[in-house]
C-alpha cells in the first residue's frame, strides 16, 4: 500500500520546467552579469584608490622633505600631522573598499549576502570612522560612546553568524 501512495503522489516540477522556470533562470543570469559588472566596477575603484594612495604617500614624502629642508625638522610638526591624517584616512578608506568588493565577490560566489561579510564590512566602517574621529581629535564622549555601541552590536551580529551558521538545505 505504501508503494501505491508513493505513485500517485502529486510531485511539483522541477524549476527549471515551463516558462516560471526559464524566467527564474533568466533573472539569475542578469543578476549575475549585474553583480559581474559591480565587481568590475569596485575593484576598478579598488585599484585607483591604491594608485591615489600611492601618489598621496609621494606627495607627502616630497612635501616633507622640501619642508624639512627650508624650515628645519624643528617645524615641521603640523606639517606632518596634516599628511599623516590624509594618509591615514585613505589607508582606512582602502581597506573599507576590500571589505565591500569581498562582499561582492562573496554573493557571486554564493548567491546570497552572509551576515558574517556584511557584520565584517559594518565593523571595518565603523572603525574607520572611530579611528579618524580619535585621529583628529574631533570625537566627544557621547558620540564616542554611541559609536562603541554600534560596534559591539555589530560584533554580536558577527559573532552569532558564525556560533550559528545556516543550515545547508536553507537558502
Amino acid at each position: 500500500m505504501p508503494e501505491q501512495q508513493e505513485r500517485n503522489r502529486i510531485v511539483p516540477p522541477a524549476i527549471g520546467t515551463g516558462a516560471r522556470g526559464r524566467t527564474l533562470s533568466f533573472y539569475g543570469k542578469l543578476l549575475d552579469l549585474i553583480v559581474i559588472a559591480l565587481i568590475f566596477v569596485m575593484l576598478l575603484t579598488l585599484l585607483g584608490a591604491l594608485v591615489g594612495l600611492a601618489y598621496d604617500f609621494a606627495v607627502a614624502v616630497s612635501t616633507l622633505h622640501e619642508a624639512a629642508a627650508v624650515q628645519g625638522l624643528t617645524h615641521i610638526h603640523g606639517l606632518v600631522e596634516d599628511l599623516g591624517q590624509g594618509l591615514v584616512i585613505d589607508v582606512l578608506s582602502t581597506f573599507v573598499l576590500i571589505e565591500l568588493f569581498r562582499t561582492f565577490t562573496d554573493y557571486l560566489e554564493f548567491h546570497r549576502i552572509r551576515l558574517r561579510v556584511l557584520a565584517e564590512v559594518g565593523i571595518v566602517f565603523v572603525l574607520r570612522e572611530i579611528f579618524i574621529g580619535l585621529y583628529a581629535h574631533r570625537m566627544d564622549s557621547t558620540e564616542l560612546l554611541a559609536i562603541a555601541a554600534l560596534l559591539a552590536v555589530l560584533v554580536a551580529a558577527r559573532v552569532a553568524a558564525v556560533q550559528f551558521p545556516p543550515r545547508r538545505n536553507e537558502t
